[in-house]
């Protein structure tokens, strides 16, 4: 690769949430003449986090590499970088989305995702929380993930219903590829 040929930067930022922390940093981005490919924004607890997948020449992300730190020290923000290449994608049969709900347990996540593990499914994207109603704290859990080739789907859909019961949960589970 040359110092022509698009680099990738991920870029984590964490701080206390205030107004204007987003266009401070996608002003960074663009004046160091970065793209950015990707992006995610959370709320947790009283904390803003932002992740970004950047793109751009050599010099393009060094700046960025050379300009944070002190941008993040003016805004107050721990920040991370990590130098990247492109995602390489694996062959998967079928992409899903998955988002289940039930009365808030804990290890209902832990079992779900080591669920998916044990079934060599690749989690693409994960959000969870927790809501208050009827004086009980529910959880609810959105997933997307890719089923490889070598999986067979319809078994994984019956031990996911077991797993399910088990854990005492609610879902709907949609094709999206």
């Amino acid at each position: 690769m040359t110092a022509f040929e698009n680099q990738q930067l991920v870029l984590t930022a964490i701080g206390e949430d205030r107004s204007g922390i987003v266009s401070e940093l996608t002003q960074l981005v663009s004046d160091c003449h970065c793209n950015i490919i990707d992006s995610r924004i959370a709320i947790l607890g009283n904390e803003f986090t932002f992740i970004m997948l950047l793109s751009g020449d050599m010099s393009a992300i060094s700046r960025v590499e050379h300009t944070l730190p002190v941008k993040s020290m003016e805004l107050g923000l721990l920040t991370m970088m990590k130098r990247t290449s492109a995602h390489q994608h694996s062959n998967f049969s079928a992409g899903y989305t998955l988002e289940y709900h039930g009365i808030d347990m804990p290890g209902t996540l832990s079992k779900m995702t080591r669920f998916f593990a044990e079934q060599s499914i690749n989690i693409c994207s994960l959000k969870s929380d927790t809501y208050e109603e009827s004086d009980k704290t529910h959880m609810r859990c959105e997933l997307e993930i890719n089923i490889p080739t070598d999986v067979d789907v319809d078994a994984f859909k019956i031990k996911f219903e077991d797993l399910s019961g088990v854990l005492n949960v609610d879902y709907v589970l949609r094709r999206i590829r």
